[in-house]
């Protein structure tokens, strides 16, 4: 055995740069004299198979690194141009559908602020987490998962951006500009729980496709735009389903009209506390070896 040949490298070594090169060479994953193991297989940014030498070749090896931190200022810019699109794509709809009585129908209506969180998620989550609500923001700074010293921050561009599409709103369809205002068409009661069970959902689902490993991550847009369809089809008629307080702020402040406004101000909010926390109840627990290694260092739709 210990005479047995190794068969040798080529005599002109491959670099990194050459095409199907391994990245690094003159490693060798077996155990050393004292039976430790190797520094590479031990290192948790690489993926290493098993060293075989074959027909004079090494296996490649792969390195996966974290992603650079990003700014505050690029999270905050990213979430502030998320709402934007957000408030714009769903108030303008509203307006169009009011002033083409009707015909935009309730379907339209959930279609294009669906589609509207779906592409903002895919454009924005990597960078900002996409969050685009008070609600979902003060949820997860609840449970730990985004730090509480950024809440005013990320609230103060989502508010920024809601006041900015509305206005830029009036200017186009002025005066035509009532439909894109959230107010309830029954009792107060009933808006209160529509609100609050809609933002139970959404923020129940968001809190799967976000903060749990197991849950289908890239499909968060899908997941999450799908939910804000349903609950329109649930609460559109008698709410408007807005689900977010900054939805109903910046058209309320555009046109001067607050009625009810306490509502879609504090039953959103309650409403994803509660969904958060519920699903973090129910949650299957971490299995030890998934624990420290897929637990991501920013939450949201950061995966």
């Amino acid at each position: 055995m210990d005479n047995a040949e190794v068969p040798s490298v080529p005599s002109t070594p491959a670099t990194p740069g050459t095409p199907g090169a391994p990245l690094f060479g003159g490693f060798k994953g077996e155990r050393g004299v004292h039976g430790r193991k190797s520094l590479l297989r031990s290192c948790k940014c690489f993926s290493v198979e098993e060293w075989a030498m074959e027909e004079g070749r090494l296996p490649p090896v792969s390195c996966s690194l974290p992603p650079p931190p990003v700014s505050l200022a690029r999270k905050v810019g990213a979430e502030f141009i998320g709402t934007l699109i957000l408030i714009f794509a769903g108030t303008a709809t509203a307006i169009v559908n009011q002033k083409t009585q009707g015909s935009e129908t309730l379907v339209g209506l959930a279609a294009s602020s669906g589609l509207a969180v779906m592409i903002v998620i895919l454009a924005t989550g990597h960078i900002s987490g996409a969050h685009l609500n008070p609600s979902i923001t003060i949820a997860f700074a609840a449970l730990k998962h985004f730090p509480w010293k950024h809440v005013p921050v990320y609230i103060g561009a989502q508010v920024l951006a809601s006041l900015c599409a509305a206005f830029a709103l009036k200017g186009i369809f002025h005066p035509v500009m009532g439909g894109g205002v959230t107010v309830p068409s029954g009792g107060y009661g009933q808006a209160f729980a529509l609100e609050f069970i809609t933002s139970f959902i959404l923020m129940f689902v968001v809190t799967a496709v976000a903060t749990d490993t197991r849950a289908v991550g890239e499909l968060a847009g899908i997941a999450v735009g799908a939910t804000v369809m349903l609950n329109i089809f649930i609460a559109g008629e008698t709410t408007g389903a807005s689900m977010n307080p900054v939805r109903t702020l910046g058209p309320a402040i555009a046109v001067n009209n607050y009625k009810a406004i306490w509502i879609y101000l504090t039953a959103p909010i309650l409403g994803a506390l509660c969904g958060a926390g519920t699903y973090s109840a129910v949650k299957l627990p971490e299995e030890d070896g998934d624990s420290n290694e897929k637990t991501s260092a920013a939450r949201s739709f950061r995966r």
